[in-house]
């Protein structure tokens, strides 16, 4: 089987050893190593442990042949733009199971008319994990709130809609909210 273990991990800017101590039950990085370059076979249970290990999932680690890797040309940083220092590729988006998505159809505060957000969902005793991010929450009669998660008091949410003037909204006794994980934004 042919991995992207490399490419993810270096992607994400980690080492072999931050990897290994991430992995359940940690490993070692010379295990790890040889699970990127083939020396050692990569069984399902491997490709699941090091996918946890890298927050992602365990089909972005197999390189399918429909699958094109982007290069990275150049990374961006407080010096302006310039070529990483070793070869690197961007890995793809995908949602995970239970993610939703929204549609933005005008522009208002950080968002572009024809941006897509990718949402994980939480169940409301994970609410906490989603202070100080922008969040869509179910309300009654089928409506929705979309905003930044100020607060949380008991089953009460305050929020923060984005753009100038917007005033905070409290969204009582969610069944879920929705955390913004991924921008995509067409060009």
């Amino acid at each position: 089987m042919i991995t992207a273990i490399r490419e993810v991990r270096r992607a994400k800017g980690l080492t072999l050893q931050e990897v290994a101590d991430r992995c359940a039950p940690p490993t070692t990085a010379q295990t790890i190593g040889r699970l990127e370059t083939g020396t050692r076979t990569v069984s399902v249970g491997w490709l699941n442990r090091i996918a946890t290990a890298l927050g992602v999932a365990a089909a972005d680690l197999v390189t399918l042949p429909d699958r094109e890797d982007v290069p990275v040309a150049a990374t961006l940083g407080p010096t302006g733009a310039v070529a990483p220092g070793r070869a690197q590729v961007a890995v793809a988006p995908r949602p995970a199971a239970g993610f939703v998505a929204m549609k933005v159809e005008a522009s208002i505060g950080d968002y572009r008319a024809g941006d897509t957000l990718w949402l994980e969902r939480m169940a409301p005793e994970a609410f906490g994990a989603a202070l100080n991010c922008d969040v869509l929450v179910p309300r009654p009669g089928g409506r929705f709130a979309f905003g930044r998660l100020l607060q949380r008091d008991a089953d009460k949410l305050h929020l923060l809609p984005p753009g100038a003037g917007s005033r905070q909204q409290v969204v009582t006794g969610p069944t879920w909210l929705g955390v913004v994980r991924t921008l995509v934004r067409e060009f």
